[in-house]
């Protein structure tokens, strides 16, 4: 498998880690987004929204947004699960999943915050601003949906599809100097998988392609 990504982004960081904790071995294909390398035309054909990341399976298919991702990989490599077997269980894993992915991240990506900046004037400390108050009201809630149903991990025991996004969404409030002191519950999860050898190899400053500067 092929994994077109790029080190920072946090939908990429979500798929890594859930190649990882299948225990998958991937290729990697790194696209600069500060350079825009995600709109050249040879990439245009892979992925015609020009977003990462696209996986390009062992059979050729290729498979963008990570949600579809995530849930082909639960599907295609079962084991081990991410996924409760309960299916009670199964649509609250997805839904605190979900509250990252659809309410939390979209809001502070790239695109996002170019938009911000660019066409309504935002400096620095608005972006910081925008991204904490998105940041801000769904870790509140995930830290109550955790208290309910977390122990070792955001659910249960063991990782989920939640720590797949969990630990770039923190990754990404720690870089945007959010304060997540009031989450306690929520950092012990997340400090727990990230203490996984499988979720450390996936931090972006881990990759082929990570760049600091």
């Amino acid at each position: 498998m092929i994994l077109h990504n790029y080190w920072r982004s946090g939908t990429s960081y979500r798929t890594r880690i859930a190649l990882n904790l299948k225990g998958l071995t991937y290729e990697q294909r790194a696209y600069d987004l500060r350079a825009g390398m995600q709109k050249d035309a040879a990439y245009k054909t892979l992925n015609p929204q020009m977003m990462v990341p696209t996986l390009e399976t062992d059979d050729g298919a290729l498979l963008t947004q990570s949600p579809a991702i995530l849930e082909w990989l639960e599907e295609r490599y079962p084991e081990p699960s991410l996924l409760p077997k309960n299916a009670n269980e199964r649509a609250i894993v997805r839904a605190m999943a979900a509250l990252i992915g659809c309410d939390i991240h979209p809001l502070g990506n790239l695109r996002v915050l170019g938009q911000l900046r660019t066409q309504f004037g935002a400096d620095g400390a608005a972006v910081k601003q925008w991204t904490a108050r998105w940041i801000g009201d769904g870790f509140a809630a995930l830290e109550t949906l955790i208290e309910r149903h977390g122990r070792r991990f955001a659910y249960g025991d063991v990782p989920t599809l939640i720590e797949c996004y969990l630990v770039p969404q923190l990754y990404s409030a720690e870089r945007f100097e959010v304060d997540v002191s009031p989450y306690p519950r929520l950092l012990a999860a997340a400090n727990a998988a990230r203490a996984l050898p499988e979720v450390e190899a996936a931090h972006p400053d881990r990759q082929p392609d990570a760049d600091p500067q």
